[in-house]
């Protein structure tokens, strides 16, 4: 394998590619699947219709630093862009970027130490972390170390061959499995003893499925060993001649179970660990953490940490669409704080992290703009007005259904955060949400109409991991009034959603019953 490092001056042929054959489809010289097919390997698409183009921003693990965040900042501002969002897969994403943007900001991104290449395409994907590693009170242990190790180690595989369609990898440090590692492609679930148990072959989309735990209590040393072993094996029996099926969850059916897939598995790791290659990290120690200064603040959206006196602040832009001047802002504020971070998640919420009170409250105050009900923190993928693949157009969903609640006064707490995704590729994890919708279309009454699939019931939370159930289909114009008679019904119980959900499993079949067609 060609295990080729990530540099300015190796990738400089490679760019040049990109902003050449880019000036050739927006001149109308290459269509748009040819195109999809190339810039995907640059981490960027072309927008539905052609006109504008789309940049995704690797950030290992979530993690923004000041000076990535800079960085965003000044792209911002010298190319005028005007829609930023934070995607599920931690990264940040710039929308609405013309011929020349795309090109020039991924160049200067590279110099800035941001990779885009390999955001798309057949290629690992940006890796994922638990977004308050390192600062969360009840984790078991701080993953982020070995995640952003992680992430450094699958940039040398952008160049190898037979790769599945997507090779997405994720580190949990709680049972909260916000990053879903039970059911990732190659998944690093933490454990109290500051372990992980591995799991291998899963992911959401179309033939959804759980990963396969192929080790236990494996030491955080030893974790390349394992993502090379995921190479191997999807090598080796990997679906190379259908292209839907080129994902590793599909290695589980081909191979005829479960055992038979961790089989496999451990036959690779053997290899690996035989072949004599050394893959061991070297434990890193932390440096010192910052210290409070006495100031404090108690608001919701101000997150106590386990360093004494410091706070890490909620920013939740509705659908994950962050104002850009906002972004900008936060920025220039953040530029002399001591150790502070952007952590983004995977529900599209970004944690800024190391704040003392006083800090925290200068950040409050800039991001007002945040989410401020457990509703409105819901999932929304980019939407059909924007994606190519995209069949509805999920944020107009989102902003639709967040309106409707608003406007009938529902209580935080009545409604769950929704998952949705504009297409079966679940962009928006609506098949783990305790309430998802996948867009779609039906005919009714003769006509073909936008509609979203409802699923009910999912949960990523390790140990009690379910694929939301497909409860039927409903017509994109009456989700919010749906929500709004689910919310109303929680409310008069005087439950929140998950406590009446889990008294009354069916009632939401009830209630989505008059709404369904």
């Amino acid at each position: 394998m060609n295990q080729t490092a990530i540099t300015p001056e190796i990738w400089q042929p490679d760019l040049k590619e990109f902003k050449e054959k880019t000036k050739a489809f927006y001149a109308g010289e290459m269509d748009k699947g040819a195109y999809k097919s190339f810039s995907g390997y640059y981490g960027s698409y072309a927008q539905k219709g052609g006109k504008a183009n789309m940049l995704r921003l690797r950030m290992p693990g979530g993690v923004v630093t000041k000076e990535k965040l800079a960085f965003t900042a000044d792209m911002i501002k010298k190319h005028q862009i005007p829609r930023v969002h934070f995607t599920t897969c931690q990264t940040i994403q710039l929308h609405d970027l013309g011929a020349d943007s795309a090109g020039s900001i991924m160049e200067e991104a590279l110099e800035a130490g941001i990779v885009t290449l390999g955001g798309g395409g057949d290629y690992p994907r940006n890796v994922m972390c638990s977004p308050l590693s390192g600062v969360e009170k009840d984790e078991y242990f701080d993953v982020l170390p070995w995640a952003l190790a992680a992430g450094d180690y699958l940039l040398t595989f952008i160049k190898a061959e037979k790769m599945p369609r997507k090779l997405k990898v994720g580190f949990s440090n709680s049972e909260r499995n916000l990053t879903h590692a039970t059911y990732r492609d190659l998944g690093f679930a933490a454990r109290p003893d500051g372990t992980f148990d591995v799991y291998s072959a899963g992911g959401l989309g179309s033939n959804p499925k759980f990963g396969v735990q192929v080790a236990k209590a494996v030491a955080p040393e030893k974790i390349l060993y394992y993502i090379k072993a995921m190479w191997l094996t999807f090598r080796a029996y990997g679906n190379y001649q259908s292209r839907a099926k080129a994902r590793t969850r599909y290695m589980q059916d081909a191979l005829g179970g479960l055992e038979n897939y961790k089989k496999a598995f451990e036959e690779k790791l053997k290899e690996v660990l035989d072949s004599g290659e050394d893959l061991t990290i070297a434990p890193k120690t932390a440096p010192a953490a910052k210290q409070g200064d006495g100031s404090v603040i108690d608001h919701p959206r101000a997150l106590p940490q386990k360093q004494p006196g410091l706070y890490t602040v909620v920013w939740h832009p509705i659908g994950g669409m962050a104002d850009p001047d906002t972004v900008c802002a936060l920025s220039s504020m953040l530029a002399p704080v001591a150790d502070a971070q952007l952590r983004l998640a995977p529900d599209e919420t970004a944690y800024i992290v190391n704040l003392t009170g006083s800090e925290a409250k200068a950040v409050l105050e800039l991001t007002k703009d945040s989410a401020n009900t457990l509703f409105e923190t819901s999932v929304s993928c980019i939407g059909a007005s924007t994606c190519q693949q995209g069949l509805r157009d999920s944020q107009s969903l989102l902003s639709a259904c967040v309106d409707a609640v608003r406007k009938a006064g529902i209580p935080d707490g009545a409604l769950p955060q929704i998952h949705i995704s504009g297409c079966p590729s679940s962009c928006g994890t609506h098949q783990t949400g305790s309430i998802g919708f996948r867009g779609g279309a039906k005919k009714v009454d003769g006509v073909m109409e936008p509609t979203f699939s409802l699923f009910v019931n999912g949960n990523e939370r390790q140990g009690c991991e379910a694929m939301g159930r497909e409860a039927g289909v409903i017509l994109q114009s009456v989700i919010p009034d749906f929500l709004v008679k689910l919310g109303n019904a929680v409310a008069d119980s005087g439950m929140g959603y998950e406590e009446w959900n889990d008294r009354n499993p069916h009632l939401i079949d009830e209630i989505a019953k008059e709404f369904l067609v």
